[in-house]
């Protein structure tokens, strides 16, 4: 567990450097668990206990296929969003700009 909150608190600071329109789906979809990891992370160091009910509750079924059908939709939502900021792109350089 502390390895992927290591690795979830580098990609944060990575997806941090980017700009809105170089980020990658798979970016704004590592958002959401880093967060979660950092809550993690602040738990355990008040309770350790409280963050094993946490880990525990995490982990259950019924938590995982609700965050599958997040990620699932969220993917949807992410795809419909690049496809709105290449069409802002395509009417800024051909209508804006003339290209």
């Amino acid at each position: 567990m502390r390895s992927l909150m290591g690795f979830c608190l580098f990609f944060f600071s990575e997806v941090q450097s980017k700009s809105i329109f170089e980020r990658d789906r798979r970016d704004l979809l590592a958002i959401p668990e880093t967060i979660a990891s950092y809550f993690y992370e602040a738990v355990n160091k008040v309770s350790p206990k409280v963050s094993q009910f946490l880990l525990d509750t995490v982990q259950s079924p019924t938590v995982i296929a609700a965050r599958q059908r997040i990620a699932k939709e969220a993917t949807k939502v992410s795809i419909m969003f690049e496809q709105l900021i290449e069409k802002i792109k395509n009417l800024w350089y051909t209508k804006v700009l003339g290209y």
